[in-house]
């Protein structure tokens, strides 16, 4: 038996050596959806913070594609050293169960490094449209067939339109795009009249009036907009409007203990930066650190929620 145990330590040497170097080369932060969005504009905001704790850069790649799928698979699919993370949204668990399509698991396929926050989204119309509230929007919509943006087939913004379309008998149609950056600019273009935005992504064009807030999701007015209602406020079902997703940092499922242990520590670390909070609020984005093992659960509540909701209204997607 000694003999064997002599044998065995020079293989897990190497192993042992690598993981305690860590890092030891830039850190990519695979951000599923385009640049310019609300998701890309949290991921830096932590990302520089990070790198400087980490002693190595920590480089944004944006690979957007089918909802954030293909950038969710290809970092499960990672060489899982540490040198691989994910920054994400509710998409993450979103897409996969309205498309019915799995490459990966939400939770089981990860390890949580931890969450980020969360943030309200305001229902919002072109700013040339004559509707103030939702009351005035339903008077308006009703029988128009209106198209609606979404930043995702799957997304919060699809669901919770077509949800709005179901509830008021508006009979919308939802037009999906690869992220909130180019679903605004069709806003502010003039093809699309209507889209739930992020405060992040869009805020600058809300407090312009470009971009006109009739409610918010969430269970809270948005501290910015003090005066503009809750979507359960205006009267719509709190079981399905009153909740907010998460946005959070991951990693491949079998990244090493040691390795994980520091990125978590310089997550942690970005998210307490007084710098980072006030940003954060500046944003309209609810600062809420979880370490991992909290997150995990937040996220699998989150995707145990979500499925009732799907299943309930019997929503789909093909994208």
């Amino acid at each position: 038996m000694r003999r064997r145990s002599l044998l065995a330590a020079p293989f897990l040497l190497p192993t042992l050596s690598r993981a305690q170097s860590f890092p030891d080369r830039p850190i990519r932060m695979v951000v599923p959806l385009p640049p310019g969005g609300a998701t890309d504009i949290w991921a830096r905001l932590v990302a520089e913070p990070m790198a400087a704790q980490l002693g190595q850069p920590v480089v944004i790649e944006n690979r957007a594609g089918a909802g954030g799928m293909i950038g969710a698979e290809a970092v499960k699919n990672a060489t899982p050293d540490g040198h691989t993370i994910m920054f994400h949204i509710a998409n993450h668990v979103q897409t996969p169960v309205v498309l019915k399509r799995f490459p990966y698991h939400p939770v089981n396929d990860f390890a949580f490094i931890g969450k980020f926050g969360t943030t309200a989204l305001p229902w919002c119309v072109r700013g040339d449209l004559p509707v103030r509230d939702m009351a005035e929007f339903r008077s308006h919509a009703r029988g128009r067939g209106l198209n609606y943006g979404t930043y995702s087939p799957g997304s919060s913004g699809h669901v919770f339109g077509q949800l709005i379309s179901d509830h008021d008998r508006l009979d919308m149609n939802a037009v999906h795009y690869r992220g909130e950056a180019p679903m605004l600019a069709d806003v502010l273009g003039g093809r699309i009249p209507c889209a739930f935005h992020s405060m992040t992504g869009s805020g600058d064009h809300i407090r312009a009036g470009t971009v006109r807030p009739l409610a918010a999701m969430g269970p809270v007015r948005i501290p910015s907009l003090p005066n503009l209602p809750t979507l359960v406020e205006a009267g719509y079902p709190p079981e399905l409007f009153g909740r907010t997703g998460f946005i959070g940092a991951f990693a491949p499922r079998a990244t090493p203990a040691p390795a994980m242990a520091k990125l978590v520590e310089a997550f942690r670390y970005a998210m307490h930066l007084p710098v980072t909070l006030t940003r954060l609020r500046e944003l309209d984005t609810i600062p809420q650190y979880l370490g991992p093992d909290a997150f995990k659960a937040d996220v699998a509540d989150y995707m145990a929620f979500w499925s009732g909701l799907v299943e309930r209204t019997g929503i789909t997607a093909e994208g």
